[in-house]
């Protein structure tokens, strides 16, 4: 049985992966709609990848005998003015995820659910990555500029990416 307090944490961390797909999703619409279609395979890989976030903390809730609760999400931001705003938006809402995994630590470590620690460990690893990967790619566009043949070959990288969840 997981503390009340601690329950709620994971309750709205398990809606905000959610919410990080669906804002995830509103990136790929962005670069779809202007014919970027590596860049939207990125980010709807990426949506996967929060989906599974959320289910990886919804299955924890009911391993650890709680109940998961959602609720209503946010409409995410749908307007950009180019790719790299985007990945700068991107960038941000992962250190948002990593700041919200931190509180989820503490209260944790409050509680001394030593169970809670490990799993969120698993997420703390992750979010070192998420927040790599995207600063990476900040710093591809800025060094590609205007240079269209650069973007297109960076594309055409980023449209062979998929999502699969390890073993």
């Amino acid at each position: 049985m997981l503390n009340e307090q601690l329950l709620n944490a994971l309750n709205r961390q398990m809606n905000h992966e959610f919410f990080a797909a669906h804002a995830y999703m509103a990136m790929a619409s962005y670069c779809d709609y202007h014919s970027y279609e590596g860049f939207a395979n990125f980010y709807i890989q990426q949506a996967k990848e929060e989906r599974f976030h959320g289910q990886k903390i919804y299955d924890y809730i009911n391993d650890r005998g709680e109940k998961a609760v959602f609720s209503q999400l946010d409409a995410p931001k749908v307007e950009f003015n180019s790719i790299l705003e985007t990945f700068e938006d991107g960038l941000k809402q992962e250190q948002d995820v990593t700041h919200r995994f931190y509180e989820l630590s503490e209260i944790a470590h409050e509680q001394k659910d030593y169970a809670t620690i490990s799993f969120l460990n698993w997420f703390l690893d992750e979010q070192v990555e998420e927040e790599s990967m995207f600063e990476t790619h900040i710093d591809y566009l800025k060094r590609i500029g205007n240079d269209s043949n650069a973007l297109y070959l960076y594309e055409k990288e980023l449209a062979a990416r998929k999502f699969e969840v390890e073993a």
